[in-house]
């Protein structure tokens, strides 16, 4: 690789200039980056998305149970965790910008090959693989960034590509809306999975545009191999378990919010506003915004605070839901803080991994972290559902997201905060 090739940060640059210039700040071959992290993660977003659109048809077309649709999620998820541990190894061993295009390559294979399945079982199978490339391209992406932007930007603009989270999933309910209009329901929902092999036309732009960082280059170098080991030696094990910690109570607390409560307002509070797209649209601008604040709190407030704030955020709207009576219109004004604060809670997490984890094991730790806590947040919706059997549904919603976000306030009582840290080659 010609030295021209390989993007290093200007660390520089004071921290004084509006959100709007900070991508201003970056380099042609930055922005080549920071896009092609964006746009995987978008593009990962939507094609994760599109299972949920198509369960209602299934359980129809296929007489397909509940719990069947909900085994095939949490199967994807399960897969997605161990995607995630292979991925960042990849791309501590071989290359950022490789393995971003690999995960991408796979997500969306799998995605398409959804559209040709014709049983449950054949349809798990093809979630699974596809939860394998999901789970990878986060961490990949994500340490691919941070080690090319400036530490004084590295909060918001890592926040920024958390965004694109919502974008993928407006892109998948637009996908949904246009193929059902105009498609049959049997034919619709193949359709939609084919259109998740679009992604892979994405690769093209990463293979010509994006190269590995000097800081990693350097550091594979003149530095040993990492690998899931070292996450475990006497000198990391304390920052992997405690990421993992936090990371799980990002997730847990967000599943916990975002599958059950849906749930509770529809059967025990009685409102139809929840299946409606004016709801869906207000979620998915809400997340938006709340991506983007979180972004900019990160480098105003640090990593610490902003994981604090939208936290807190979080488990006050979550309460409020369970307490105050709500209309359909008051539920669609409601639905704002949700989206925001659920959202926020995790736009911290590319910038806070990158800059705890060491160079040589950073996309193996991120991916570790992040994954393990999707794993183990998945496991919070059935705890959810446990416990309503014996308590009321909106009660059992309560605990376990303030407990999912305990566990976020507990480890950053241990953890360090990182903002500015200069992330160099080992």
């Amino acid at each position: 690789m010609a030295q021209d090739d390989i993007v290093t940060p200007d660390q520089s640059i004071p921290d004084t200039t509006p959100a709007a210039t900070a991508f201003q700040t970056l380099s042609p071959a930055e922005r080549k980056t920071f896009w092609a992290s964006f746009g995987g993660y978008a593009l990962d977003g939507m094609d994760f998305q599109l299972y949920g659109f198509v369960i209602p048809t299934l359980l129809t077309v296929w007489s397909m149970s509940r719990s069947e649709a909900g085994v095939i999620a949490t199967v994807a998820i399960l897969a997605s965790a161990f995607g995630g541990w292979i991925g960042g190894i990849m791309a501590d061993r071989f290359g950022r910008a490789i393995t971003l295009q690999i995960t991408i390559a796979w997500f969306s294979l799998f995605t398409g090959l959804s559209g040709l399945t014709n049983s449950p079982e054949q349809l798990m199978i093809m979630r699974a693989l596809h939860g394998l490339g999901f789970g990878a391209e986060w961490a990949v992406g994500a340490a691919l960034l941070s080690e090319i932007v400036s530490a004084n930007h590295r909060g918001r603009l890592l926040g920024f590509v958390q965004s694109s989270w919502a974008v993928g999933w407006a892109a998948a309910l637009i996908s949904y809306t246009v193929t059902f209009h105009f498609l049959d329901d049997a034919t619709a929902w193949r359709v939609l999975f084919f259109i998740g092999l679009a992604p892979a036309l994405f690769i093209v732009f990463v293979r010509r545009h994006v190269r590995d960082s000097r800081v990693f280059v350097e550091t594979r170098q003149h530095s040993e191999q990492g690998g899931i080991a070292r996450l475990f030696s006497p000198e990391i094990v304390r920052t992997t378990l405690l990421t993992a910690v936090l990371g799980t109570g990002v997730h847990g607390g967000y599943y916990g919010v975002m599958i059950w409560l849906p749930t509770y307002l529809k059967t025990e509070r009685n409102l139809s506003v929840l299946s409606t797209s004016g709801y869906l649209v207000v979620i998915i601008l809400a997340s938006f915004i709340g991506y983007i604040s979180a972004a900019l709190f990160l480098d105003r407030f640090g990593r610490r605070k902003t994981f604090l704030i939208f936290s807190a955020g979080a488990t006050l709207t979550v309460i409020l839901y369970t307490l105050v009576p709500i209309s359909n219109s008051l539920m669609l004004v409601l639905g704002f803080p949700l989206g925001f604060f659920a959202a926020g809670v995790s736009s911290g997490c590319g910038a806070y991994f990158a800059e705890l984890f060491p160079t040589a094991v950073r996309a193996s730790g991120m991916g570790f972290a992040y994954n393990f806590g999707r794993a183990m947040g998945a496991v919070f919706p059935t705890l959810v559902g446990i416990l309503s059997s014996h308590i009321l549904l909106g009660a059992a919603i309560g605990i376990f997201t303030t407990c999912a976000y305990a566990l976020i306030w507990c480890s950053l009582a241990f953890l360090p905060e990182t903002k500015g840290r200069v992330i160099a080659a080992a």
